[in-house]
């Protein structure tokens, strides 16, 4: 595999704000990279030096083994870009709009906007002016999408979409990836990045603070539990915990009495649930809950193990 994206040390400065801090990428062709991180992390300020939109302060950018900034239409063309603040011409039909976009981006074979529309449920008929943000959204991915690129480059792209269409869009993220083609997105949802991407990297306040294949990040061994137990007290299910099935990575740990035999609790799980489950198992489990945290939470734990937590 080669690669397709190659970044090595980039920064970018507006002002005083140091928006990029040294950021080193590789994205491989036919793969599916995901950047994720909350909002003002650095994703968007990133995706739009790839595409020369703005450009790096110092550093090295490489597309498609091109320099953006000294690249020629050619390469554009061999890019499908949807970018984080989606601008359209307001005072046509989504389908002028797209035919428009094509004599720019290039070919797009016949009927495919047509079943990307019918797939994203687009109604191509409706004035640009009249379309809600998920459905702007959908015409932004049918133009990243249409004329088969070799690399789409997607910034936040189910903004605004609903489940139904969140999932259609995961099945062509794969469709591309199987075709070929290498996908970079970013995202600030992790299940989103999960379950579509190949490898990634979390940014936080413009750096990099974890990077590599999607379980070896850690963001799916972080869970939030919470549960209801009957029959029982606090004293009886600190030790049960603490005993031969003890729970190491069950963290900020809170029990606490609800009536005369019922004990609620909640904490952190950094690891498997079976240790938990088999502690819990001996008394009568009216609720249990285990969540995925907040991508903020994620982060800061990113930041703890990496030593980056300042």
């Amino acid at each position: 595999m080669n690669s397709v994206i190659k970044v090595r040390s980039l920064h970018k400065k507006f002002g005083k704000v140091h928006a990029v801090r040294g950021i080193d990428l590789a994205v491989e062709r036919g793969s599916v990279y995901g950047l994720i991180g909350p909002n003002g992390a650095g994703k968007t300020t990133v995706l739009r030096m790839l595409v020369d939109i703005i450009r790096p302060t110092s550093g090295s950018v490489s597309v498609l083994g091109h320099a953006p900034r000294s690249s020629r239409p050619g390469l554009r063309r061999r890019i499908g870009y949807l970018p984080g603040e989606l601008r359209l011409n307001e005072r046509t039909s989504g389908a002028s709009l797209l035919r428009h976009l094509a004599d720019i981006s290039g070919p797009v074979a016949p009927g495919v906007t047509d079943e990307l529309a019918e797939r994203l449920d687009l109604d191509l008929r409706r004035p640009v002016r009249t379309l809600s943000k998920g459905n702007r959204q959908k015409l932004g991915l049918i133009q990243a999408f249409m004329h088969r690129p070799e690399l789409l480059i997607l910034d936040e792209p189910t903004s605004g979409l609903d489940p139904l269409v969140q999932r259609e869009f995961l099945a062509l993220v794969r469709e591309a990836r199987e075709a070929g083609q290498t996908v970079l997105l970013s995202s600030h949802v992790l299940s989103e990045i999960q379950h579509s991407a190949d490898l990634a990297a979390v940014l936080a306040q413009g750096r990099i603070v974890a990077e590599g294949g999607i379980a070896s990040l850690r963001l799916t061994g972080t869970s939030r539990v919470r549960g209801l137990l009957s029959g029982t007290t606090v004293e009886e299910v600190r030790e049960a915990l603490a005993g031969p099935d003890r729970v190491d990575d069950l963290e900020d740990l809170d029990l606490h009495s609800i009536g005369e035999d019922q004990v609620g609790f909640s904490g952190v799980l950094r690891g498997q649930a079976d240790p938990l489950v088999k502690s819990l198992s001996r008394f009568t489990v009216r609720d249990l809950t285990i969540e995925e945290p907040d991508l903020e939470e994620t982060v800061l734990s990113l930041y703890e193990h990496t030593g980056d937590a300042s």
